[in-house]
């Protein structure tokens, strides 16, 4: 076992490119104020083997009228992350990909379950690291490889654990956390094999009729840390029990019921919110909405397909969509899902399940944003999105060209009507060049309250 290694934070700032050529949109300052911040991840590479870029904005200066030009603490993943990883797994990190916070705040500005936001959990999606980094410090402070492919990694409300999607491993795993003692460990007796279950009801859990490519895309932990909503690559979906070890299925649905790629999952007032999205060769795209009803989940298993999902909308047949990521919005009253294919946001009411307003984003700021994940500021007054690159390194099939955007950076989007309506105010840009080429891709982002 390898001892974690902290390392001062100077070491951990952007330090200067070898791949050629290199232009870095925002500065290095001081960090924290406002009462929050926003952390996002540029997935290209700043080393020749990886790293990636965090970027880090004080809240303070994305609310004022100059948002498009706020500057970002900006932290090179090639630097100190890079290091720890080697150290502690003997392996780099590559293509770092989504991003969460422990103790997530909620609509109405409190943190779930009283707890702090301590910690930034992210993962590699081209390798299977799994990297926690200590918050107010910037210190990256352990690192896990998880084997295969760390896609996403979703903490538990509790504190108690992050469950991690390992996608092309097919493996759904637990991460034991200790966020005081800095102290993360890897459970391989909870270990779900996805490829080679069988599920409660006897049948296969990867089945090319009911399941056909069991591979993890996003682990939804609703508010009891009980179960997680597992979305799959080739449609299906599982309900999971997280307590138990190995981690055990109570429910399974194929893939008629769920369809493929949901990454878009929220729980409000005691309902999932689960998407299905394209960006895969077999199933570029797509658009669909399901509601499960958490009063209907128990830890008793269920029969195949229920409890049964509501289908919110389907806008398949519309052609070019590609669902991905969602926010409440107006302390829960409606949801807002990313199409960044169609270059939208869908606006649905939470209870009632109507689509009641379709945001383009579209006009004099981007021809073609791609909005990707969502994030909402703490008083729930302006809802921030990542807007992906011409040269996305993920969830991108050139033959459609489903996550190809045009300005590559972070929307700001004025929630307005008690958050069933929106005004896009802002692009902040990112930029990476390198040879005259634009690299940057942002994809990952949370907000994180500092007060």
């Amino acid at each position: 076992m390898k001892l974690r290694v902290l390392l001062p934070i100077g070491l951990f700032l952007l330090v200067a490119l070898p791949l050629g050529k290199s232009d870095v949109s925002a500065k290095i300052i001081g960090g924290g104020g406002g009462g929050y911040e926003l952390w996002v991840v540029d997935q290209s590479d700043t080393t020749a083997d990886g790293g990636g870029t965090l970027y880090i904005y004080k809240g303070a200066d994305l609310e004022g009228r100059n948002a498009s030009g706020a500057q970002a603490e900006v932290i090179d993943l090639g630097g100190a992350a890079r290091k720890l990883c080697l150290d502690q797994t003997g392996s780099a990190p590559r293509r770092p990909h989504m991003l969460m916070f422990n103790g997530a705040h909620t609509q109405d500005g409190k943190h779930a379950h009283g707890a702090k936001q301590t910690h930034a959990i992210l993962t590699f999606v081209a390798t299977g690291h799994v990297l926690f980094i200590e918050a107010a410090s910037r210190n990256p402070v352990a690192c896990i490889d998880v084997g295969v492919q760390a896609h996403a990694a979703t903490p538990a409300p509790n504190q108690q654990y992050v469950v991690v999607a390992n996608q092309n491993g097919k493996l759904l795993q637990r991460i034991k956390t200790d966020y005081a003692a800095n102290r993360f460990t890897l459970e391989p007796a909870a270990t779900l094999d996805l490829a080679t279950c069988t599920t409660p009801s006897g049948a296969p859990c990867e089945a090319p009729d009911l399941r056909p490519d069991n591979a993890p895309i996003c682990p939804i932990v609703d508010s009891t840390s009980r179960f997680a909503f597992v979305t799959l690559r080739g449609g299906g979906l599982f309900i999971v029990d997280m307590t138990a070890t190995p981690l055990a299925i109570i429910a399974e649905y194929d893939k008629e019921t769920v369809h493929p790629n949901g990454c878009g999952g929220v729980e409000v007032d005691g309902t999932m919110y689960i998407n299905a999205g394209g960006g895969t060769p077999a199933n570029p795209l797509e658009s669909d909405l399901y509601a499960f009803s958490l009063r209907s989940v128990t830890s008793a298993v269920s029969p195949p397909n229920t409890p049964a999902p509501a289908l919110v909308f389907s806008h398949d047949e519309r052609g070019f969509v590609d669902s991905h990521g969602a926010v409440p919005t107006g302390r829960g009253r409606y949801l807002w899902l990313a199409d960044r294919a169609a270059n939208r946001i869908v606006v649905v009411t939470v209870g009632t399940h109507h689509v009641i307003r379709e945001l383009s984003l579209t006009g004099h700021l981007s021809s073609d944003p791609a909005p990707d994940l969502l994030d909402i500021s703490p008083n729930g007054n302006l809802v921030f999105v990542t807007l992906r690159g011409p040269r996305p390194l993920t969830a991108n099939v050139p033959e459609v060209n489903n996550a190809v955007g045009s300005t590559p950076g972070i929307g700001v989007i004025r929630v307005k009507d008690g958050g069933s309506n929106g005004q896009f105010l802002a692009i902040v840009p990112i930029s990476h060049v390198v040879d005259g080429v634009q690299l940057a891709d942002p994809h990952g982002l949370a907000v994180r309250r500092t007060r």
